[in-house]
């Protein structure tokens, strides 16, 4: 049996049978450098590497700046323009959930969290109004995945960062496509809240209430202005954004709305604490990933793949699958580590530029946050709902699929993601 065999059939079965994902990735790394013979000091360079990028620091602090503009009240206010912009129609609080999502997903820079931000206040509200409580969830799972697609995204920065793509032209990169999926996720949304007649109960939409909602959310608003505009402005870079977020949440959770409290805060810096832990995976993922151009890996894929076609389509559509399927069992940043570095080199060979793979892999990660069993946003809709993930994975399939046409015009259509990226630097030079 070769040793690529024999190191292979390790990680699949740790991983089948509930080792944690950073162990089995760790324990099949440790074996692959005794099988070859390289010395285990390439572990500890690789761990101390992994964890020093500057950029890194970003992750924490929109993750901390997120939470700090849900508990601040932030979030609420802009639940509140959504809810007057949308006005009382077939489906509006589910489209209001969508609509919300989009708004706080560039603040927050992931998924999970805006699920759970933005669910914890419409859920119910849904449940009010008349909603099948899985379908209910599942506009959130689905919607809230939008927070790892428009910038900032901390997907793309681990993306950026294993690839060595710029940050800045990939946050771009992704604005687009992240409006045109919203637009899907309205319309399947909307399609089966009228054949359920969920919904349309209220005062319809009317300049009034919504500028009052408007005025009353400005500072929440002013938020991803601030970011966004602070970025591609030139005044600081993506980490530095992330500095400012942190700053500006917690001057109007304080001063202006006076929402945030001391227990609010420590809730804060303990929810950033745990969900930034995933970044444990990037040492093991790494030196895993170093370890493939050893057993020269990406060459033996790209020669599997082109022997098939040399199709950039088709090729973008076979890894497509692949990532879908693998996200199923595989957290998202350890999906990106690993298989970065063995798919990049074929699609660039196949004139597809960086950004676009990196916009095209975040979307196909966006769907495993969505696919049991892992599904981390399932899994946060389900805590929020109080019913199984598997009630909420049958009704998230539309949605699903609405992600999925996403993905493939994506692939037919690259301009719609390269073209404010190309416009930015052709503007800069």
């Amino acid at each position: 049996m070769s040793p690529l065999l024999i190191i292979a059939l390790v990680f699949i079965v740790l991983t089948i049978i509930g080792v944690p994902l950073f162990v089995s990735v760790g324990m099949t790394t440790l074996l692959a450098l005794f099988m070859i013979d390289i010395p285990y000091t390439l572990m500890a360079q690789t761990g101390y590497s992994s964890l020093t990028p500057f950029p890194l620091l970003t992750i924490p602090l929109f993750v901390l700046a997120g939470r700090l503009m849900e508990v601040g009240g932030m979030a609420t206010r802009m639940i509140s323009i959504a809810t007057n912009l949308v006005g009382a129609y077939r489906g509006s609080m589910g489209l209001v959930t969508v609509f919300a999502c989009m708004l706080f997903a560039a603040l927050s820079g992931s998924g999970p969290a805006t699920t759970a931000a933005i669910g914890s206040v419409t859920v119910p509200a849904m449940k009010r109004d008349g909603y099948d409580v899985p379908f209910a969830a599942s506009i959130t799972a689905s919607a809230g995945a939008l927070g790892s697609l428009i910038p900032p995204s901390n997907l793309m920065i681990i993306y950026g960062l294993v690839s060595e793509t710029s940050i800045p032209r990939l946050f771009l990169a992704g604005l687009l496509p992240g409006l045109m999926i919203t637009l899907f996720l309205m319309i399947t949304t909307y399609i089966i809240a009228r054949r359920r007649n969920y919904g349309g109960d209220g005062a319809p939409f009317s300049w009034g209430p919504f500028l009052k909602a408007l005025w009353d959310g400005k500072w929440s608003i002013g938020a991803p202005v601030l970011i966004l505009g602070g970025i591609y402005g030139g005044k600081f870079t993506p980490t530095e954004a992330a500095g400012v977020a942190v700053f500006y949440s917690l001057f109007v959770g304080l001063f202006i709305y006076r929402e945030l409290t001391l227990k609010k805060l420590i809730d804060a810096l303990r929810f950033t604490a745990l969900l930034t832990g995933i970044l444990i995976l990037i040492t093991p993922t790494l030196a895993f990933g170093q370890l493939t151009a050893f057993y020269d890996i990406p060459t033996a894929v790209q020669q599997s793949i082109t022997s098939l076609t040399t199709n950039p389509f088709l090729v973008l559509l076979l890894i497509g699958v692949f990532y879908i399927f693998i996200g199923t069992f595989m957290e998202s940043l350890a999906q990106i580590v690993l298989f970065t570095a063995v798919f990049l080199p074929l699609v660039t060979s196949l004139g597809v530029d960086p950004v676009l793979f990196g916009v095209f892999t975040v979307i196909t990660c966006e769907i495993g946050f969505l696919t049991p069993p892992l599904g981390a946003n399932l899994t946060v809709a389900a805590r929020i709902s109080g019913i199984s993930i598997e009630r909420i994975s049958v009704a998230v399939l539309p949605f699903i699929l609405a992600y999925i046409l996403g993905m493939i015009v994506l692939i037919l259509f690259p301009d719609l993601t390269l073209f404010l990226p190309n416009w930015a630097y052709g503007i800069a030079k």
